[in-house]
């Protein structure tokens, strides 16, 4: 993770003047928090922020995996798009990576299913055999997607449902309300 990611909590969220979705998204991140050692080893031990960019989705998972790390659970971060760059690029040590992901006590997936209309089947095939282990083992994972449940089934229903199973009492969508993307803000598009 960079030193800029290291920085992310939630004394630095900005919840002054946002919609309430971005509050209730502040307020399910911050109870996963409280709640991690209760539910980390149950079923619905995840957390699912789905919706449009710009709307704090990797800040407040970012935030709760600095604050797992700081007690002391291992966290791994994995952006979508990049990551799977880095896959391709070096298959000698796909075994060793995917099983890393497997099993590390936390996997954070960043802007899932990012990029091109549908992912290619070495994605699906890699992403199925690491959701479907930690559902399997129980292990949490924390999702940022700009796709909804829906959608996310309609690529491959295996990989959602078990997904949707996995942060059931942990999900916010992040649609439907005006000003949702901060990085719009101050912007006069009138002309």
């Amino acid at each position: 993770m960079t030193e800029e990611f290291q920085r992310l909590d939630f004394d630095n969220f900005t919840l002054e003047g946002r919609p309430s979705l971005i509050h209730q998204a502040y307020a399910y991140a911050k109870a996963y928090v409280e709640d991690f050692e209760e539910i980390k080893e149950t079923r619905k031990n995840s957390i699912a922020f789905l919706g449009i960019p710009g709307c704090g989705k990797t800040h407040l998972l970012m935030a709760i995996s600095n604050n797992l790390m700081r007690k002391g659970v291992g966290v791994l971060y994995f952006p979508w798009v990049e990551g799977f760059n880095e896959l391709k690029d070096n298959l000698g040590d796909l075994d060793e990576r995917v099983r890393q992901m497997q099993r590390v006590p936390v996997l954070f997936i960043d802007d899932l299913f990012k990029g091109r209309k549908k992912p290619t089947d070495f994605q699906l095939e890699q992403l199925f055999a690491i959701i479907n282990y930690r559902y399997f083992n129980h292990l949490p994972i924390l999702v940022s997607s700009e796709r909804d449940f829906d959608q996310i089934c309609d690529i491959n229903e295996g990989i959602g449902s078990r997904i949707y199973e996995m942060c059931k009492h942990y999900t916010v969508v992040l649609r439907g309300e005006p000003n949702l993307n901060y990085r719009f803000e101050d912007e006069d598009w009138s002309g």
